[in-house]
């Protein structure tokens, strides 16, 4: 997502930036190029053409054209502008009123609602809250049985919807289950179409009738682009949604309806999926949005990620393991294994400010199945051979690849990887750097 317009707007902004002082002509070449990569990306033409005009007016301005560095104030600019653009600012979910409260989730099908619902009864149960799932799509019985079994795998009280009721009903009730059971939020999973019709609507209208909702989230589409953009502005004229999901953010999609649907609908983004996992579902912050577009990277993400993953306690285990060179095979598998519940490699690195634009490492691809084998291999060792490796010889490589199925050039690999960095901590360790404390090594 965002990966071909970040990279056509860095070249834009390193021409402006060759410029010693920016004249009217420079700025007003650079935005002509700034708009034709928006569009591009599939961002709507009126969004385009008003983000054009504030950025040119400001730019115009003695902000940029008596700066010392007016390369660098344009980019500030267009960051500014971006982050308002897309809404400045998280918005959360809306959980007041009486309990339990009730979050309607509406969109067409195929968009991903009930996976959605999983992923969102996973956000709200590490924020404290005691979700309900309730399937309430009574036209594709493969929903409710989805949604029944992610209920299961996510140990999850869910309403036991069968096709033959009324949708309105099974809301109804379900809430009243709800409130029996202690739940404090209700996730109803509602029907889609495969377009905006007046029957859907109407359903949707019945239902928030009956129970109220305390929101109203659209989950959309991020491929679909401009789509996902009209589909927001129709349900939100039907229903006055609360905010929008975009889902698959992690995919191929040039970011049109991301850069548009604030704009167009008045309507937040209030979270995003960036993957098929049941824990892939971020609060969207407009904001850090904005900076990794630019390739500034996302600091705070990351460093959210980190700290969902870390446990204080081992964190200073591990500072006094790494300062006294006692780190071992099981703690590098540890700390692997806290790495990849953050996220994809690929994702995190995108985080890091400046790493999207290292042309070394612009198409660097980690394969995450190279990660599972190293924790097989180190999985088939013994305690003993995990505290010294210098014990594995010929004969133990052999067992060890022969239970981890792998072969002994795979083993002696990871021991050569794991004495380098072993090699590497003592060097730092030497120097006392802080670095080695309070967090996650960066393997």
């Amino acid at each position: 997502m965002f990966d071909n317009l970040s990279d056509k707007l860095d070249l834009i902004f390193k021409k402006l930036k060759g410029h010693g002082k920016l004249s009217e002509k420079n700025i007003e070449e650079g935005l002509r190029e700034v708009r034709m990569a928006l569009l591009e990306a599939d961002v709507h033409y009126k969004v385009v053409k008003n983000f054009i005009a504030n950025i040119k007016e400001r730019s115009l301005g003695q902000e940029v054209l008596a700066s010392l560095t007016p390369g660098q104030q344009v980019i500030k600019i267009v960051n500014e502008n971006l982050s308002e653009l897309m809404g400045s600012h998280n918005e959360p979910l809306c959980l007041s009123g009486p309990k339990p409260v009730s979050i309607m989730l509406v969109g067409l099908q195929g968009s991903g609602k009930t996976t959605t619902a999983g992923k969102l009864s996973v956000y709200l149960r590490k924020e404290g809250k005691q979700p309900f799932l309730v399937p309430a799509d009574i036209y594709r019985p493969a929903a409710i049985d989805q949604l029944k079994k992610l209920a299961l795998q996510l140990n999850v009280p869910v309403f036991p919807s069968t096709a033959d009721m009324n949708p309105v009903k099974i809301c109804e009730q379900a809430v009243i289950s709800a409130k029996q059971m202690g739940c404090d939020t209700v996730l109803i999973d509602t029907a889609g179409r495969l377009h905006a019709d007046e029957v859907l609507m109407q359903e949707l209208r019945n239902i928030k009738d009956a129970i109220k909702p305390s929101d109203i989230l659209l989950v959309a589409d991020a491929m679909t682009g401009q789509d996902a953009v009209n589909i927001s502005d129709s349900f939100n004229k039907a229903l006055d949604i609360g905010g929008v999901i975009l889902t698959k953010m992690d995919g191929d999609a040039r970011g049109g309806a991301a850069l548009s649907i604030r704009a167009i609908t008045n309507k937040p983004i209030k979270f995003i999926g960036v993957g098929e996992k049941l824990n892939a579902l971020e609060p969207f912050h407009p904001d850090r949005m904005a900076s990794r577009i630019l390739g500034m990277g996302d600091v705070l993400t990351f460093i959210e990620k980190a700290q969902a993953v870390v446990d204080e306690k081992k964190a200073i285990e591990l500072e006094k393991k790494l300062r006294k060179s006692q780190f071992t095979l099981e703690d590098f598998k540890d700390q692997l294994l806290r790495i990849r519940k953050m996220g994809s490699f690929a994702e995190l690195l995108n985080m890091i400010p400046g790493f999207s634009k290292n042309k070394q490492f612009k198409n660097l691809d980690v394969d995450e199945k190279e990660l599972i084998k190293i924790e097989a291999i180190i999985n088939s060792m013994t305690p003993q051979e995990r505290r010294n490796y210098n014990i594995i010889n010929g004969s133990r490589r052999k067992r060890i690849a022969s239970g981890s199925g792998t072969t002994v050039q795979d083993i002696n690999k990871l021991l050569k990887n794991y004495d380098e960095v072993m090699k590497m901590i003592k060097k730092l360790t030497k120097s006392g750097p802080k670095a080695l404390s309070r967090g996650l090594w960066p393997f």
